[in-house]
């Protein structure tokens, strides 16, 4: 089924695929309508365009992580002009396969199109390397860790080594309340929740290893 709100477009795709020996079961302009022909008719794919009314910005794509969720068996094909990251990654992150997200104006053959169709309806995944890129990016930016100023990673690298306040404080020649105020932002950045300083401790530096070891 096709959820595009350009009539033009949503028609002109139809046609497409009924050239080539597809059935397309239903066609609809927003979200809402897409959720309930989907439920109505279980297609193999669900080709979605992510911004519909009512107020085009990122409808489509919430409707697909919703059927996604409801309709596992049924494949998603985010197909846009706009790449949408914020909620993309979970979309994506759902399961490994039977999703895509393909930008219309880097599609330029037919038949390029018409695999990525089969490959999600067989429960693979097509990609656009563009909206990988930006995902990875959108990805560092949220990252806690990236939040934290030079000397708090100098100070959560001394903590990663197991050295106590003191020993912190005499390795970057800073004084002990320095110290303590460094580790207070950084558990306030990692958003680490109110508790022993050492659980904390232990968190932060969790979260240190982690980004280190990915």
């Amino acid at each position: 089924m096709i959820a595009e709100d350009s009539v033009v477009i949503r028609e002109g795709m139809a046609r497409l695929l009924h050239h080539h020996g597809h059935t397309v079961v239903a066609e609809t302009g927003d979200g809402e309508s897409l959720r309930a022909a989907v439920a109505s008719h279980r297609p193999e794919v669900a080709i979605i365009d992510v911004r519909m009314p009512p107020h085009h910005t990122d409808e489509g794509l919430r409707a697909a992580i919703a059927l996604r969720r409801d309709h596992p068996d049924v494949g998603i094909l985010l197909f846009s002009q706009y790449i949408e990251t914020r909620y993309a990654a979970e979309l994506l992150a759902g399961r490994s396969g039977g999703v895509g997200y393909l930008l219309k104006d880097r599609v330029s053959a037919v038949e390029d199109f018409l695999d990525a169709l089969e490959r999600i309806s067989a429960g693979g995944t097509a990609l656009d390397p563009e909206v990988v890129t930006q995902l990875m990016r959108a990805g560092r930016r949220t990252d806690p860790i990236d939040a934290l100023t030079a000397r708090e990673r100098e100070v959560l690298a001394l903590m990663a080594e197991g050295r106590s306040n003191t020993a912190i404080a005499r390795s970057l020649h800073i004084g002990d309340r320095a110290v303590e105020k460094h580790i207070s932002g950084i558990f306030t950045k990692l958003g680490l929740p109110m508790s022993q300083d050492a659980h904390r401790r232990v968190l932060a530096v969790l979260r240190h290893l982690d980004q280190a070891n990915g």
